[in-house]
């Protein structure tokens, strides 16, 4: 079968996801759609020269019209965040920037899945599905996953051990309500919070440090990419290959966690061929619980303003 990918969106979140995409899956075709045509094929013509190394891929600058027959719609258009300025604050320039992608996406009959990596994801990711009107699991967020990543990349070096031995998520938004699930971390089979020197005050430095990564980075070299790419690569790695996927995403909830507005919040879910397979429910501790429902508060005010 063709392995169709279409991006929307050739910055450099966009472009990393395709450079990261090529050399860890097989696709068979990747259009590149953005406003600036020149860079876009510029881009293709640059990509290809991996193919030597990858494999044949065909490589072409689009138009929305290609989403007609494509297995995913990657979505990373939008205006990047300033230092100093929250993803929310991004919300009214990057809403009118869906808008008008959904509608022509969807006139050329997609029936693919959606993956939205523009900020605030949480809230794009739950216009997409509402504009769209594809079945929720058919329309996937970034959320958390690079949040998550920063907090295993923290613990890793504080505890010294191996990344891969840490097992650690941060959920609900992928902006300033978020929190880290210290409860249920686990490091080489051993819960976080049995290592000696994880205090309340150890823990709350963690947090800070992984929350304002993102704004250090922004400030030091104008955006951050590289982690979010190679994210969005294994998610849609993990829809073209069928292959079951846990990560921290933006999943709809329908009762989990007590949270009953069917929003798409940061939680950990399985992903596969079909979308998002189902929401796993994490055990939170009643500290967590009650952020968890106030970042989904906090969410759905901000949809109903928009209304």
């Amino acid at each position: 079968m063709n392995r169709k990918v279409l991006l929307v969106g050739d910055g450099a979140v966009g472009s990393n996801f395709a450079n990261d995409l090529l050399q860890t899956t097989r696709v068979d075709e990747l259009v590149i759609c953005d406003l600036n045509k020149d860079r876009a094929a510029g881009d293709c013509l640059d990509l290809e020269d991996l193919t030597y190394f990858t494999g044949q891929t065909k490589l072409r600058a689009g138009d929305y019209s290609d989403a007609a027959d494509a297995d995913v719609v990657v979505i990373t258009a939008g205006v990047p965040r300033k230092p100093g300025e929250s993803r929310l604050d991004l919300i009214k320039k990057n809403e009118a920037i869906l808008r008008s992608i959904i509608d022509p996406v969807v006139a050329s009959g997609f029936s693919g899945i959606f993956v939205v990596s523009a900020n605030p994801v949480d809230i794009l990711t739950t216009l997409t599905q509402k504009l769209s009107g594809f079945p929720k699991k058919r329309v996937i967020g970034t959320g958390t996953s690079l949040d998550s990543a920063r907090l295993r990349v923290e613990l890793a070096k504080r505890l010294q051990v191996p990344i891969e031995s840490v097992n650690a998520w941060v959920l609900g938004e992928h902006g300033d309500s978020s929190f880290e699930n210290f409860s249920s971390a686990v490091v080489n089979g051993k819960p976080l919070l049995d290592y000696p020197g994880m205090t309340e005050e150890a823990l709350d430095e963690i947090e800070a440090h992984v929350r304002e990564k993102g704004g250090e980075i922004i400030s030091k070299k104008g955006a951050t990419y590289y982690g979010v790419a190679m994210m969005l690569a294994k998610i849609v790695a993990a829809i073209l290959e069928n292959n079951d996927l846990a990560l921290p995403l933006s999943a709809p909830l329908h009762g989990e966690y007590g949270i009953k507005d069917e929003i798409y919040l940061g939680t950990l879910a399985i992903i596969n061929g079909q979308g998002i397979s189902h929401v796993l429910e994490l055990p939170l501790n009643d500290s967590e619980l009650a952020k968890m429902q106030a970042s989904a508060a906090t969410m759905k005010a901000t949809l109903d303003s928009l209304e």
